[in-house]
């Protein structure tokens, strides 16, 4: 089964730079994005062979996810925010979540409440069935995790505290899939507009594919792709045998 996942930055503008073109040549069994900024009614798209359910901010050009499936899920349901942050796919043997975590440049109080209820829920689906969850949850593990450590320390995305929140959420039994197969990768999710930064790979991996730890022996492989362009951030394609 293969598994995209895709901070898009606006859906509206990455429909014009190849995003269908992109599904079509990838043939992804679900497709979770991230940073859709819509409204409902926005727009009129469907994805044709896909069941599409979207949530959606309250307010308007911001935040919002979704979640593309070749197979209808049997139950979809949201967080508890009003900013659209989070979809729960539930099937047969296992949920599929597509998050966009606050980032922390916002304030690292709202951003730890939201890692708490992140943590909690996903535990709690992983007492029923594994849980594959994926998206930008706007944070660098580790100094292999992005070009300038040194420089980064204490800024949004690499504060402790966050840091701290994502090694507890990976001790109550998930697995970051990239870091698994590559324990010494140094490959990028997200680059900054400014300054020619993609082009001289002065990234971050901050968008993630998480299991649980019994899906690991599972998977067969997770590209980040990088030459895919249209948003600041790579789609991240997971491969797993379900």
């Amino acid at each position: 089964m293969k598994l995209v996942s895709w901070n898009v930055n606006g859906l509206r503008a990455v429909l014009g730079k190849g995003f269908g073109e992109y599904i079509v040549r990838t043939d992804p069994d679900v497709v979770c994005l991230q940073e859709i900024k819509l409204s409902p009614g926005q727009i009129d798209f469907s994805l044709p062979g896909y069941s599409c359910h979207f949530n959606y901010a309250v307010r308007k050009g911001y935040s919002g996810t979704a979640i593309f499936s070749r197979r209808e899920p049997l139950s979809v349901s949201f967080g508890e925010d009003d900013e659209g942050r989070t979809i729960i796919a539930e099937y047969e043997r296992f949920f599929v979540v597509t998050a966009y975590a606050p980032n922390s440049g916002r304030g690292i109080e709202r951003k730890t409440e939201w890692n708490r209820w992140f943590r909690g829920r996903l535990s709690a689906l992983d007492a029923r069935k594994p849980v594959m969850a994926c998206g930008d949850l706007n944070v660098a593990l580790t100094p292999l995790d992005l070009w300038d450590p040194a420089g980064a320390e204490g800024k949004p995305g690499y504060m402790r505290e966050e840091r701290d929140d994502m090694e507890s959420l990976l001790s109550l039994g998930f697995t970051d899939v990239y870091r698994y197969l590559y324990p010494q990768g140094t490959d990028y999710s997200w680059w900054s507009y400014m300054n020619g930064d993609r082009g001289n790979d002065r990234g971050m991996r901050i968008d993630y594919w998480l299991v649980s730890d019994r899906a690991a022996p599972r998977v067969n492989s997770l590209v980040m792709e990088r030459d895919v362009t249209g948003s600041d951030h790579a789609p991240v394609v997971l491969d797993i045998a379900y």
